[in-house]
């Protein structure tokens, strides 16, 4: 009696050495679909990583801010207006954040925090002889804000400080006001009660990645922006980093329904991104499913022809004592190693299309335009779902093989 595998496996080799031009072409046709299918999937993930680092790189993860003002009008003197009783938002002043410095610790000691950093935020004038642009102003901690946007990662000249009377300034900032590293500039704010100005240093020229932000950016120390925009000991918003970016949205409403503040995820900031992401993502799984399709096809149309070029063969065996399941199992194996042999193939071809890509596809600058890589644990598992492709694409011609009559087979 024949022990499985061995008497499946060697027939199984051997129908495939007798067909060889079949089973090359087969095995190359596996191996291009895996190759597209783990090259678009390496594609997509490392333009989705690179977009999130751009978008993600000089923004919070959750944002916390102090809830807008409302304000309810008297009642209507009419009936059929009573809509109008409902509150409407007025126009907003700057406000602090209530209770942030007891906050703080609290949302440190939270699993998905990674990092909390306290901002004033407002806006202001950046003067430089007669030179001046609107701007962005934000004082900060230096330590806390370089963890949650890697600020000090972003300096393209000088030395990120911010001791009082210094500041960061964005690159095209420095170039509209011609000011270098170590050049003083005037940081003028306004508001109802007055002007305040203060000069300040410039330590450290950043590249934030748009240049929008580039050119309205001045971040100084977090007393010198309380003082400038007339909120002493205040904190208009906290800055929150993730140890996932995709937890966001869940922790923003955890916090919401917790504490009275108006609390923002990037997801909601930035929804025509995660839309454009979700489509990206819907699309490469569609791709992967018709490549599989493709392959699975190939697959079972060779062992198909290879059921009817072999009758006479499995006539033959089963004449000797082979049983139905022993013929099941051989075509079954066909599958498996035409799958595996393919998976192998198209994976060495895909990692030699991805170091094209990395070396040789280049930006406007002469950079790469993003690094992408295969992971190890997505080409297994893209090794492992075209083998098992292999072996379902085997069930139909495998069974049609066992079906076969061993006197009808012979005489084939």
């Amino acid at each position: 009696m024949w022990i499985w595998p061995g008497f499946e496996f060697r027939v199984a080799l051997r129908f495939l050495r007798e067909g060889r031009m079949q089973t090359v072409l087969i095995i190359v046709g596996v191996a291009a679909g895996v190759a597209v299918i783990a090259y678009i999937s390496a594609l997509i993930s490392g333009l989705q990583a690179n977009t999130l680092a751009k978008t993600l790189g000089a923004q919070a993860h959750v944002t916390l801010r102090a809830p807008d003002d409302l304000v309810t009008p008297a009642a209507p003197a009419l009936p059929d207006a009573a809509a109008l009783t409902e509150t409407q938002p007025r126009a907003q002043r700057l406000r602090s954040v209530a209770n942030w410095q007891a906050l703080v610790p609290l949302l440190e000691g939270l699993p998905a925090v990674a990092g909390v950093s306290p901002m004033v935020s407002g806006s202001g004038l950046a003067l430089r002889g007669e030179a001046s642009q609107a701007i962005a102003l934000m004082g900060v901690d230096l330590d806390r804000y370089d963890r949650v946007v890697g600020l000090r990662s972003k300096v393209v000249s000088g030395s990120a400080r911010l001791a009082p009377g210094e500041a960061v300034i964005g690159r095209e900032l420095a170039q509209d006001l011609g000011v270098r590293v170590g050049d003083r500039l005037t940081v003028q704010t306004g508001s109802v009660s007055g002007t305040v100005s203060d000069s300040v240093r410039v330590t450290a020229l950043v590249d934030l990645g748009v240049k929008d932000l580039n050119r309205r950016t001045v971040i100084v120390p977090l007393r010198a922006a309380q003082s400038l925009l007339a909120l002493p000991g205040g904190a208009t918003q906290l800055d929150l980093t993730l140890k996932d970016v995709w937890v966001a949205q869940t922790l923003a409403r955890d916090l919401q329904s917790q504490f009275p503040y108006k609390i923002e995820s990037w997801q909601e900031s930035n929804a025509q991104l995660v839309s454009a992401l979700n489509a990206q993502s819907i699309s490469t799984s569609i791709i992967r499913g018709v490549v599989l399709a493709v392959v699975v096809l190939g697959i079972a149309s060779v062992l198909v022809v290879s059921v009817v070029q072999k009758g006479r063969e499995i006539g033959i065996l089963r004449a000797m004592g082979a049983t139905r399941g022993q013929v099941l199992r051989v075509f079954l194996v066909q599958g498996a190693v035409v799958g595996a042999l393919g998976s192998v193939l198209g994976l060495l071809l895909a990692v030699a299309l991805i170091w094209v890509f990395t070396h040789f596809v280049r930006g406007s600058d002469g950079l790469p335009l993003f690094s992408i890589a295969l992971p190890l644990p997505m080409a297994l598992q893209i090794a492992l779902i075209a083998s098992v492709c292999g072996v379902l694409a085997a069930v139909a011609p495998a069974r049609r093989a066992a079906a076969l009559d061993p006197a009808q087979a012979i005489r084939m």
